[in-house]
């Protein structure tokens, strides 16, 4: 069955959530961060796109989008095939690093495009990362909130402090006080719970076992051991350096999969 056609924003700004493949990580250190930024700054500029907000989590992004010239489902298909390309070189690996299809909702009113920011800025306060969205280095609250941003230019503020006030320093104070109420938003949900602790990824590892040890996976033969990392690959919230961690595999053993 072919696949709806997404709805057009009124506004043309859209919160869009990417996945990586499997729920794997997308980023494993700054260097890999800073080059999904250096690569959506490049490309939103090409197309005379704006970002308003973004978050990158380990094993997904948010961005909040004003689409450009060629419209936001190729501009993410431009941003997701240039950052794969260098990201499948540097870890010497091939196939696909982003689920294959986007989540996108439109962000019809100033109304929702606030809630949208709050709770984009707030996924790492949600994920027990951070006690203060601003301790999070790799999401726009920065730069919102006065900060330096990595890359400079990246995020484009001014819609969103201008609807708090037009004096840059009571906006910044304003949108401060706005994402620091209590609050119970709902939007796009990536559906990635939080991160298991080490003994809750135990356990559920075991599980998925069905009575044997977690020792027996070195025993197994390779098609056994390849079916029973699927089955823990499978376990929502469970990174692959748990998986890594608790059963003695490599880690390229694990990821292949």
């Amino acid at each position: 069955m072919p696949r709806a056609a997404r709805t057009k924003s009124g506004t043309g700004i859209y919160h869009v959530i990417v996945r990586g493949i499997n729920r794997q990580d997308i980023f494993f250190g700054d260097e890999d961060r800073k080059r999904y930024l250096d690569t959506l700054r490049r490309i939103t500029a090409e197309d005379s796109a704006e970002l308003i907000g973004y978050c990158l989590m380990s094993n997904h992004i948010h961005l909040i989008i004003k689409e450009g010239e060629s419209g936001i489902s190729l501009l993410m298909k431009r941003l997701g095939t240039s950052y794969a390309y260098w990201y499948n070189l540097k870890y010497r690996r091939s196939g696909h690093v982003f689920q294959d299809r986007f989540k996108s909702e439109n962000v019809e009113d100033v109304r929702y495009l606030l809630t949208a920011m709050r709770y984009v800025h707030l996924n790492p306060v949600t994920a027990r990362i951070v006690e203060k969205p601003e301790d999070y280095k790799w999401s726009s609250c920065r730069v919102y909130y006065g900060y330096n941003e990595y890359p400079p230019g990246l995020t484009q503020v001014s819609l969103v402090l201008g609807i708090f006030s037009d004096q840059k320093k009571q906006a910044i104070k304003n949108m401060r006080a706005f994402e620091a109420e209590e609050n119970e938003d709902h939007c796009l949900e990536d559906m990635t719970p939080m991160r298991l602790s080490e003994d809750e990824a135990f356990k559920l590892i075991t599980e998925k076992l069905e009575g044997m040890t977690i020792s027996a996976l070195q025993r197994m033969s390779p098609i056994e051991r390849r079916e029973a990392i699927k089955r823990i690959k499978g376990i929502d919230g469970l990174s692959i350096r748990q998986i890594v961690r608790i059963t003695g595999l490599t880690y390229h053993e694990v990821r292949s999969i």
